[in-house]
């Protein structure tokens, strides 16, 4: 057998490899993010060419003032997303969007303030927490919407300013967090009624049945309304204030953000207890995790992304971001990617950065209109 140069073999290699595992630079991944005060919706592209905004589209019923969309979410198959409109006068609403052309094709008014919001893994139910921003400390709701028709079918009692509303896709559970409560809370999606919750405040957690609603809440003691997340507690306060409630890939945990402790907590499923607290950055805000076991943490007072790995809690990156106040964070379909928004502060431009999640480093900053907040990732594809 003849003997070839390594360099010879070496090459071979590589070539049956291009053919055979196309590398993730040589494609275009698409993200949606809305922008807050511009009542704009942003599609940024990135791909071998590097990142920019395909296209921007206007939201909002309302041009003499803004309707501050706030969360933004895909339907399984892609075929549709959702945008929740916050400053309704007095209520919020969430519309339906074609991916196909990105037109209206349907429209909801729900509670106060809309805001985060996810999509049952069969696309026919919209969970949405009405997280009442701008209302009275008096405890809310979760909104249960019927996709195809968008009719709001139970509207969930829960606790003081809902937030970050996820599904569970093994379990069937919805999961989000109240900041004024320090309260985790889980719909059951077969009966729509809250089934349990969950006090996060450390050195007083505790398990509790049904809906929040039945117990007495206590409300933290002190509360950024306006800043919604971005002011440090004050001297003496040890609320958790969670604003993120994330499943793990397996299913079998929840990962709560806590804001003002600064402080991720998982909580086991089965046991419904806290199963650790992972230290973290100064104001840990919006979640994401990787099908292969990372958790993306995006930190809004110290302006900075964390990736940590969930298997050892160990913080593998931590990444400054361009502008302040980092919001949302999503992972693309591959995991390949982490695309993080970033509100920016007063009259800047917001951003989406993108994150390798192989080499951990930031790879592009795309400028988009101010206060960039939900984001969703909606495709790879051939690049443009």
């Amino acid at each position: 057998m003849a003997a070839y140069p390594i360099s010879i073999l070496l090459s071979l290699l590589l070539l049956i490899a291009s053919f055979t595992s196309p590398r993730a630079a040589e494609r275009d991944y698409l993200v949606y993010v809305v922008c807050e005060s511009a009542d704009k919706i942003a599609i940024v592209r990135f791909g071998p060419a590097g990142g920019r905004v395909e296209q921007l589209i206007d939201t909002g019923a309302m041009p003499s003032d803004l309707d501050g969309p706030h969360g933004i979410v895909f339907s399984p198959d892609r075929k549709f997303y959702y945008v929740s409109l916050g400053h309704g006068r007095p209520f919020g609403s969430v519309w339906k969007y074609s991916a196909e052309d990105n037109k209206v094709v349907g429209k909801v008014t729900l509670g106060h303030f809309p805001a985060t919001m996810d999509v049952t893994p069969d696309g026919n139910f919209l969970y949405v927490v009405n997280f009442n921003l701008h209302g009275d400390m008096i405890p809310s709701s979760v909104s249960i919407v019927a996709t195809e028709v968008m009719m709001e079918v139970a509207r969930v009692p829960s606790c003081v300013m809902p937030h970050g509303s996820r599904i569970n896709v093994k379990n069937g559970k919805q999961y989000s967090a109240c900041m004024m409560n320090d309260m985790l809370v889980e719909i059951d999606t077969n009966t729509l009624r809250a089934s349990r919750h969950f006090m996060l405040t450390r050195g007083k957690e505790r398990a509790m049945a049904g809906s929040p609603s039945s117990h007495a809440m206590p409300q933290t003691q002190s509360h950024d309304a306006g800043g919604h997340g971005s002011e440090p507690p004050k001297p003496g306060d040890v609320s958790c204030s969670p604003t993120w409630a994330q499943p793990s890939s397996d299913g079998n945990s929840v990962f709560i953000a806590c804001n003002k402790s600064d402080e991720i907590v998982e909580i086991d499923l089965q046991t419904w207890k806290v199963k650790r607290r992972l230290q973290a950055r100064a104001g840990v805000y919006n979640l994401a995790v990787t099908k292969d076991g990372r958790l993306i943490a995006t930190n809004k007072r110290d302006s900075s992304i964390s990736i940590y790995d969930v298997k050892t809690g160990q913080e593998l990156a931590r990444l400054a971001t361009k502008r302040k106040v980092p919001h949302g964070a999503v992972v693309s379909s591959d995991d390949r990617y982490a695309f993080i928004s970033v509100e920016g502060i007063g009259s800047e431009p917001g951003t989406v950065e993108v994150i390798d999640l192989q080499t951990l480093k930031t790879v592009a900053v795309v400028d988009v209109p101010e206060q960039a907040a939900g984001i969703d990732f909606y495709r790879v594809e051939t690049p443009r």
